[in-house]
């Protein structure tokens, strides 16, 4: 994660962290949007040598997306449950947003929200889940996203001042 922040930081972007080991890299910046995003890729593949899909949202939008509900209060807080958020770089077509959300399993539900969908699993592990071999899943083609558990965007979440 060191290696992380100083490639951020000889972006000259200011107030450079990582959070936990995933990739997660808070930091200041006047640009925004896509176009950050493209430097950010840019930048990285010069310096790793690999392409490295990038996914940029402000302290706002993170908070935003925390603290959304996709699913009933009981659904969310039941222990036995994981949530995921998956950033997208853009929205979903409304046919991929329908076809996404009708895939569903007694374990798995999907709710999408602007750039990002929500996948609901219940009472198993995630890697247990079979949903995302789901032949009408796989023939939605979605675009490239990173998943974050909706516990580790909350912690974030939290560790932007007020």
């Amino acid at each position: 994660m060191d290696r992380l922040a100083a490639l951020f930081e000889a972006l000259a972007f200011s107030e450079v962290a990582t959070f936990i080991a995933s990739g997660n890299v808070i930091f200041a910046s006047r640009s925004s949007g896509a176009r950050l995003e493209e430097q950010i890729e840019r930048h990285l593949r010069a310096e790793l040598g690999y392409e490295v899909d990038t996914f940029v949202r402000t302290r706002a939008e993170v908070a935003a997306v925390a603290a959304f509900q996709p699913f009933p209060p009981a659904v969310m807080a039941d222990a036995a449950n994981t949530v995921h958020v998956g950033f997208l770089k853009g929205e979903l077509s409304a046919a991929q947003r329908r076809g996404l959300e009708a895939c569903r399993s007694a374990t798995d539900e999907f709710r999408v929200d602007g750039r990002e969908y929500f996948w609901l699993c219940r009472g198993i592990k995630t890697h247990e889940s079979k949903i995302w071999a789901a032949p009408e899943l796989r023939a939605l083609k979605l675009p490239t996203s990173t998943m974050r558990n909706v516990t580790t965007l909350r912690r974030l979440a939290g560790e932007f001042p007020a």
